[in-house]
């Protein structure tokens, strides 16, 4: 790999790869695909911010970028409606100004989005039927159906004149997914003989052996689970897991009991799904208000937060917040999801509180009640002899997870895989793949109304009062710097208010006393007065509490 600036990233006789985001992380998916002068972007996600991030919900990759060559942009098309693929297309769309090509379900779903963000009447959307085949710019551009944990996932065909790749996106080859048509091996095997330059490939599962497992087996696991159960049954489940809604569905059903939705975001997909044709045979979800006056051995519930998200429906049940749902000894609460890294913490605070309350938690370490929606080795190895791509570029995974399916796509005779990283250009032809240099990248959070610079200085304030408080102190001195009022100073996250009290006090006369101490001219300078003060408070608290706290100085001259 190569840290040198790159100064022509898209020659007009090169085939160009360049991830902004997905690439030694899961999340915040952003790829973009240069000829002949043009781009084309495939899917542009969000992840979720941690605890790092105080006040931060959303984060996605700065398509600064692509964004300064925006007129160069074809359009973007999105392989699947995950919000680590669509998640950030409401947020960056303004700065993009591209048309989107979406398949029924995921234009359904995005479509939503837009609307919230009011933006459903400037974002051109083109629907694009399964297996479609159209032209983005200098692309032809063919979908390839896959399976996925939820409806409509496509691998994407891109071809130009020096050669054809593949983009598979999130897939895994599920011979019962439930929902939705089976992966289109025929069409993968046929674009293997017509010959594949370079293949794109999801390597979130490649440490692990074996296949992802089929939601079939999920379905008849859970009927078996409900039936165990004698009191309420909560399914904590990914909203947009359509199969695993029609499942839930089914074992209430099969159990004389009926399923209720508890949570926005599962509204939304069962809305675009109905909309599309995906739950056409099952029967309309109760509410959870609705749900609320059934006996609690007649009811299934679904809700979101398998994640521990502090906001959702499960997370506001574990804190007796929710307006319509209790939770006893005695009730149920099925897991039925992976624990997405990085969110360990929030999900065993999650459960703890479940268990204060009495209630069952099963997981899929204790049964079979989640399959993950990504390939494991014997997969991967399936889709690398059906296709036989020249080059392999392993994207969607952190970095062993990379090099894990680097090794795999070696040993599967690939001639060439290559581990890259987010900014890193890649060049696919003519001659063998390499970095050709780095453009820059970084993340945005939404904070707020706005969009942020994970380095920004407001983040990084809020980060420091976070760890360490926040003080502000208020000067009033005459145009010669006397003071004309005793100092005033207030402190926030350092002690309970009896010390905050008895520590403001001796503040005070910590600030008097170093602009006191200062020179004649030294006062009549705004800015060595509010210094003066500033060191003044945090030397105090740093030998009171042991702390640097965020400190603020007002000055006011009369």
């Amino acid at each position: 790999m190569t840290d040198a600036p790159l100064t022509a990233p898209n020659r007009p006789d090169e085939l160009a790869f360049l991830a902004l985001g997905g690439v030694g992380e899961i999340g915040m998916n952003l790829s973009l695909y240069g000829y002949a002068g043009r781009w084309l972007m495939v899917d542009c996600g969000i992840s979720f911010a941690d605890d790092t991030l105080p006040g931060v919900d959303v984060i996605m990759p700065d398509p600064g970028f692509i964004a300064d060559r925006a007129g160069a942009l074809a359009g973007l098309v999105v392989t699947h409606a995950h919000e680590d693929h669509i998640g950030a297309i409401p947020y960056l769309w303004p700065r993009l100004r591209c048309p989107v090509y979406a398949t029924p379900f995921t234009a359904a779903v995005l479509r939503q989005k837009l609307i919230e963000a009011n933006l459903e009447h400037e974002v051109p959307v083109t629907e694009v039927p399964m297996s479609g085949r159209f032209t983005v710019g200098p692309f032809e551009v063919e979908l390839v159906t896959l399976t996925h944990s939820i409806p409509e996932p496509n691998a994407v065909v891109l071809r130009t004149p020096l050669g054809t790749v593949l983009h598979t996106g999130d897939w895994k080859f599920d011979p019962d997914p439930l929902v939705g048509a089976r992966s289109d091996m025929a069409r993968l095997r046929q674009l293997g003989d017509e010959g594949v330059l370079a293949m794109i490939c999801d390597s979130t599962n490649a440490l692990r052996p074996g296949e992802a497992g089929s939601e079939a087996d999920v379905r008849r696991s859970l009927i078996d689970l409900v039936g165990r159960c004698r009191q309420r049954v909560v399914v904590a489940c990914f909203a947009s897991n359509v199969a695993r809604l029609q499942s839930a569905a089914a074992a209430a059903a099969a159990h004389d009991r009926h399923a209720a939705l508890v949570g926005r975001s599962l509204w939304r997909i069962d809305h675009a799904a109905r909309e599309t044709g995906y739950l056409e045979q099952v029967p309309p979800f109760l509410t959870d208000e609705e749900a609320a006056y059934l006996p609690r051995e007649k009811v299934v519930l679904i809700c979101t937060g398998s994640q521990g998200e502090p906001r959702s429906a499960l997370s506001r049940i574990a804190d007796d917040d929710h307006p319509e749902i209790m939770l006893e000894p005695g009730d149920t609460v099925i897991f039925s999801s992976r624990v997405i890294p990085g969110n360990e913490r929030a999900i065993g605070r999650l459960q703890n509180r479940l268990a204060a309350l009495g209630v069952e938690i099963i997981t899929e370490q204790d049964h079979l009640i989640h399959v993950s929606g990504h390939p494991a080795q014997d997969e991967l190895t399936r889709m690398y002899q059906m296709v036989r791509p020249q080059i392999a570029v392993p994207v969607h995974g952190e970095t062993r997870h990379l090099m894990a399916q680097a090794r795999l796509a070696e040993q599967c005779q690939v001639p060439q895989a290559l581990v890259t990283r987010n900014g890193e250009v890649v060049r696919l032809a003519p001659g063998p793949a390499a970095v050709l240099g780095e453009v820059p990248t970084g993340r945005l959070v939404v904070d707020g109304k706005h969009l942020l610079p994970v380095g920004s200085e407001a983040l990084r304030s809020r980060q420091k009062m976070t760890f360490n408080g926040a003080a502000l102190a208020t000067i009033v001195v005459d145009r010669d710097g006397r003071l004309q009022a005793p100092p005033q100073v207030t402190v926030h996250g350092l002690g309970d208010e009896a010390e905050d009290a008895a520590l403001t006090g001796e503040l005070r006369q910590r600030v008097a006393q170093a602009i006191e101490e200062l020179e004649p001219r030294a006062r009549r300078d705004d800015a060595a007065l509010r210094e003066a003060a500033r060191l003044a408070v945090r030397r105090s608290l740093r030998a009171w509490h042991g702390k640097k706290p965020v400190t603020e100085v007002h000055l006011v001259r009369i």
